[in-house]
């Protein structure tokens, strides 16, 4: 397709692209919210999580064979699932680059039907000062879904992990 064939088309693409994609760099901070602890950041990452998941979302993580399934439907039971994972880390921060997203479908002029998928990477930092950081190096692979009251939301995630290192934090100086 030609730059000025279907611009129509294209614009619609890439506006939906940018909003999927957008899903996705919300639900790191939502992650790192409910990884600090504090109870009103855990509530605001869980009003994130209710906003970018659909209310069944379906949501699995694997540690990549060494380590236990984490498996949860809703954003609320998902939040569970995080504030358990990440207990041990003083603090954490999810790193995600390349948001690929690949359109379905486009909604109708009626704002129906409307599905994609999307690939992400992460690189998540977990910290606990003056003892170790784990690095979790992993691939989102997720559905999403057009709902015309809330626009694109993640049906269904699945979190891989691809690789990972612990190392010893040591202090610098004396």
């Amino acid at each position: 397709m030609g730059f000025n064939e279907d611009s129509g088309h294209q614009t619609a693409v890439s506006v939906a692209s940018q909003q999927i994609e957008y899903l996705r760099k919300q639900y790191g901070l939502a992650t790192d919210l409910i990884g600090s602890k504090l109870p009103e950041n855990i509530e605001q990452g869980r009003a994130i999580y209710r906003d970018i998941f659909a209310p069944d979302v379906k949501i699995s993580a694997s540690n990549g064979g060494d380590g236990p399934t984490f498996d949860a439907v809703g954003p609320d039971a998902w939040v569970d699932v995080v504030i358990h994972a990440l207990q041990p880390f003083a603090v954490t921060q999810h790193l995600i680059g390349t948001q690929l997203v690949t359109i379905d479908t486009l909604p109708d002029s009626k704002g129906m039907g409307g599905s994609a998928s999307m690939v992400s990477y992460v690189q998540a930092w977990h910290a606990d000062p003056g003892k170790f950081v784990d690095i979790f190096i992993g691939t989102y692979s997720d559905k999403v879904a057009f709902d015309p009251h809330v626009g694109w939301h993640i049906i269904e995630m699945r979190l891989e992990k691809v690789s990972g290192h612990k190392a010893l934090v040591y202090e610098a100086g004396g």
